[in-house]
């Protein structure tokens, strides 16, 4: 029979495991590691203005997802003022409206902004150039002089612009860019020259970010197209590229802020710097993408489930080292899976005092069943009577723990009572039909073979891994057809051909 069905299954599940896990550390960013934590920014903005004494409306320009930063949440406090949140084209503003205002006003929006590497700007699509620009005498003459000397020194857009730029610096600046900046601000001239030379460009907003700083203002950027490229530029230096902690606020080369029903408007900035655990960025993730499919995400489920789910998705890694040692190395255990629940009952009453409450209820629990097997009782009603049994041992050793002041002991409930029964009975037969030797290697091999399963599920690497990201499970299930497959000898039954070596 053709064994190609059998590794395609076993590919497919690879491919899917792996490829579910990466993109969700792609495209949600959920860490590989646990602990990772994620740098966030809270910023607030406060508006002041005078109101006339009648209707006034507030417009401000707000920060919107872009490279190197992602907008966790955001909460405005303005009292008797009606809010509402507008976006056009990738540009989005707050407007704030009230009928009647008079006096000193205060407005207050806050933001909490992640720093996140991968999050990508929305489209805002380029300006178009106006090259026509109409220029007054004896203006129009120095702009033309000015355009052609920056064209003269270029190659493309972005060097034009740079060039464009350190003519108004105080090394290179000559009568012509003298005489224009006499009438005109340096960053909206410099556009007005760009877009007179045929060149997309416009003048944004951003706040440069340092921990700690109150009252900062907004500081202009030129923004410079060519073709599908973008770059941002200092329009004092004339330097390249964005710098890492500038957050740009206003990017669409609108107003930041605008007033009607007022006078003697103005917008402060106020900002901290604070670490967060990446588990909350990625659970703010999710919310915004629940509707998509590849989100099948534990984290959509209330928290209750999630708790429960965090450990049922343990479960599969105890089984993975339960096949390794019973296929690979060939260790015997009572039960071919109650390892892994045992391993389940440590992860909840920490391992040294599971293994003392798991060998004090076997053992009590096997003399108790040797009496009753002299009773000559049927199976049901023995297995029965063994499972009254532990519940009582288990009973009578929490209280006894108690009492002497030892509350670890009362952690014993969480053993599995009725495979902790079965155990007892399966032992009990065992000493019967083939010996003490035999129980204790069956014995030792299940209670090895739990210690190795705590261990493996109870790492926090391996938690954050099996939680966070599901395709882990294909993965998994694509070892264990492996394994299953496996048909040589185990580790165990090489001493078998050990006189074999020796000769």
């Amino acid at each position: 029979m053709s064994r190609l069905p059998f590794y395609l299954i076993v590919a497919l599940l690879l491919v899917a495991g792996i490829g579910l896990s990466i993109h969700r550390h792609v495209q949600f960013e959920v860490p590989w590691t646990p602990g990772e934590q994620r740098q966030v920014w809270e910023i607030e903005a406060q508006v002041n203005f005078l109101a006339d004494g009648g209707p006034a409306k507030v417009e401000m320009a707000l920060p919107s997802t872009q490279q190197g930063f992602r907008v966790l949440t955001e909460h405005t406090a303005s009292p008797g003022y009606g809010l509402s949140f507008l976006e056009e084209n990738g540009s989005r503003r707050a407007l704030w409206s009230i009928r009647d205002a008079t006096g000193n006003q205060q407005l207050y929006y806050s933001s909490r902004i992640q720093v996140a590497p991968q999050a990508r700007a929305s489209e805002t699509p380029p300006p178009s150039p106006k090259p026509d620009v109409v220029w007054e005498r004896p203006y129009d003459t120095a702009a033309s002089q000015v355009i052609d000397r920056a064209w003269s020194r270029s190659a493309d857009p972005f060097t034009f612009t740079r060039e464009l730029i350190r003519e108004f610096s105080e090394q290179r600046q000559g009568e012509n860019a003298r005489l224009l900046l006499t009438q005109f601000d340096r960053v909206p001239l410099v556009v007005r020259l760009l877009n007179q030379a045929g060149i997309a460009a416009r003048e944004v907003s951003g706040l440069m970010l340092e921990d700690g700083r109150r009252r900062q203002s907004l500081t202009p950027w030129i923004q410079v197209y060519d073709g599908d490229e973008q770059s941002l530029f200092n329009p004092t230096t004339g330097e390249q590229g964005r710098p890492e902690n500038l957050l740009l606020w206003e990017n669409a080369g609108k107003s930041v802020l605008e007033v009607q029903g007022g006078t003697n408007s103005q917008v402060y900035f106020s900002m901290l710097s604070r670490n967060q655990p990446a588990g909350a960025a990625v659970r703010s993730r999710m919310a915004e993408a629940s509707d998509t499919i590849l989100n099948f995400s534990i984290h959509s489920l209330p928290l209750e489930e999630q708790a429960l789910f965090q450990t049922i998705l343990l479960i599969p890694i105890g089984a993975l080292v339960v096949v390794l040692l019973r296929v690979l190395v060939g260790i015997k255990t009572s039960g071919t899976f109650m390892p892994v629940l045992i391993a389940l009952a440590f992860i909840q009453t920490t391992l040294a005092t599971g293994l003392i409450g798991f060998l004090l209820v076997v053992a009590v629990g096997l003399v108790i069943r040797n009496y009753l097997s002299y009773l000559n009782l049927l199976l049901v009603a023995r297995v029965t009577a063994v499972i009254i049994t532990v519940i009582a041992i288990i009973s009578l050793f929490s209280v006894l723990s108690y009492r002497i002041g030892l509350n670890a002991g009362l952690t014993i409930t969480f053993f599995p009572m009725i495979i902790l029964s079965w155990t007892i009975e399966r032992m009990s037969i065992l000493w019967e039909e083939e010996g003490p030797k035999e129980v204790l290697i069956q014995g030792g091999g299940s209670l090895l073979t739990a210690v190795l399963a705590y261990l493996a599920m109870n790492n926090p690497w391996i938690r954050h891994i099996t939680f966070n990201f599901l395709g882990v499970q294909l993965i998994l299930m694509a070892l264990i057809l492996m394994l299953g497959n496996y048909t040589g000898y185990r580790l165990l039954e090489l001493r078998r051909f050990k006189p074999v070596t020796e000769d």
